[in-house]
C-alpha cells in the first residue's frame, strides 16, 4: 500500500502494476496474489487512506467541549496528519477523482467520516452554510484545508500558526 501511494504521487493514476509492484520489491504477478485488478487495489487503498485520516482526526476528540473546540480539535489533528503522511495526504484527492474508485468503497470512506460530518453538520446550522448543499460545505473545508496543508509544508516551523489561520477562515466560513 505504501509503495502504490507513493507511485499515485509520481506518477499518476496511470501507472502501471509492475511499477506498484518494482516500487515494493515484490514481482508483478505477486501483487496480483493480493488484488485481482489495478481497481481493487486503488479502492482498498482509498479506503486504507480515508480510514487513517478519519482515525487521525478524531483522535482524542474532547467530547463534552463546546462544539467550535471540537471541530478545531478535529482540525489540527488533521493538519498534522497531512504534515506527517505527505504521500498520502496528496494521494487521496487522486484517488478521489479516479473511476476505479466504486459507489460502495466511496461510501465506505464517508462512513469513516461520519462523526467529522456530523460536527460540521451542527457548525453550520446557524449560519450562512446552512441552506446550502453539505457538499459545497466539504469543499470549501477541503480547499482551506488544502491550501492550510501547503502552506504548512512549505513553513513547517510555523505549522501551528498556518494551522490556526486556516481554521479561523474555515470557521467564519461557517458561522
Amino acid at each position: 500500500m505504501a509503495a502504490a501511494t507513493r507511485v499515485i504521487v509520481t506518477h499518476g493514476l496511470g501507472a502501471s502494476t509492475a511499477l506498484i509492484a518494482q516500487e515494493a520489491g515484490i514481482s508483478n504477478g505477486s501483487l496480483f496474489t493480493y488484488f485481482e485488478t489495478k481497481a481493487e487495489l486503488f479502492n482498498a487503498l482509498y479506503l486504507e487512506l480515508k480510514t487513517a485520516m478519519a482515525s487521525a482526526a478524531l483522535e482524542g476528540l474532547p467530547v463534552g467541549a463546546e462544539l467550535r473546540e471540537q471541530v478545531f480539535h478535529v482540525w489540527s489533528n488533521w493538519m498534522r496528519w497531512a504534515a506527517s503522511n505527505s504521500d498520502k495526504r496528496r494521494a487521496v484527492p487522486k484517488l478521489a477523482v479516479s473511476d476505479d474508485i466504486t459507489p460502495a468503497t466511496r461510501a465506505a470512506g464517508h462512513k469513516t467520516m461520519g462523526l467529522v460530518a456530523e460536527l460540521l453538520e451542527r457548525s453550520r446550522a446557524n449560519g450562512p452554510m446552512r441552506t446550502v448543499p453539505m457538499g459545497f460545505v466539504a469543499a470549501i473545508m477541503n480547499a482551506l484545508a488544502e491550501a492550510t496543508m501547503d502552506f504548512i509544508a512549505q513553513d513547517p516551523a510555523n505549522a501551528d500558526k498556518h494551522s490556526r489561520v486556516g481554521f479561523e477562515a474555515f470557521w467564519r466560513v461557517l458561522n
